[in-house]
């Protein structure tokens, strides 16, 4: 008993008597197309490509070598930190009575300044002087609000009939 021979016309040179045909041929007899010519030129994957002198052990470049890691990361304006901590102590000051928040102030200005010379001097430290300034314009605020209230509070007292108070006698 035989197998019906496979749709497509597709036929088994074992079956046909044929082992062994012609390599360039493909089943059906098409020749098989030429392999494409690499026109450049076969290069070493591991070959350094530093100059010899230069060369680390086994090719890899020497320690320390320019080129690798982040860039150094620019000088830090120490007015600008100058101006944070002004600025937080400014607002810890809120705590004297709001009185001492006017230390707010000088680290505002101490940001301002310090803007001024990040942008001219190429400096880092520009997240300092922006939080310095906000933080001591909030702190100035808030002690120009605690001196109006405590002002209020000393005339309204000021104002008060001294004979509405007890005289102590029981």
């Amino acid at each position: 008993m035989t197998n019906p021979p496979p749709p497509g016309g597709w036929q088994d040179p074992a079956s046909s008597g044929q082992q062994f045909g012609d390599p360039t041929l493909v089943v059906g007899g098409q020749p098989v197309p030429a392999q494409p010519t690499n026109p450049y030129p076969a290069t070493d994957p591991y070959a350094s490509t530093m100059p010899p002198a230069q060369a680390g052990p086994y090719g890899y470049p020497p320690v320390g070598y320019p080129g690798y890691g982040y860039p150094p990361a620019p000088k830090q304006n120490g007015l600008a930190i100058a101006a944070m901590v002004v600025a937080i102590i400014g607002a810890l000051g809120l705590c004297g009575y709001g009185l001492g928040g006017y230390i707010g102030a000088v680290g505002a200005i101490l940001g301002h300044v310090s803007r001024k010379q990040i942008r001219e001097r190429g400096e880092g430290g520009e997240g300092f002087a922006t939080a310095g300034i906000i933080v001591g314009w909030i702190a100035t605020a808030l002690a120009v609000l605690a001196t109006i209230a405590i002002v209020i509070f000393f005339v309204w007292l000021a104002n008060q009939d001294p004979s509405s108070y007890d005289s102590g006698t029981y």
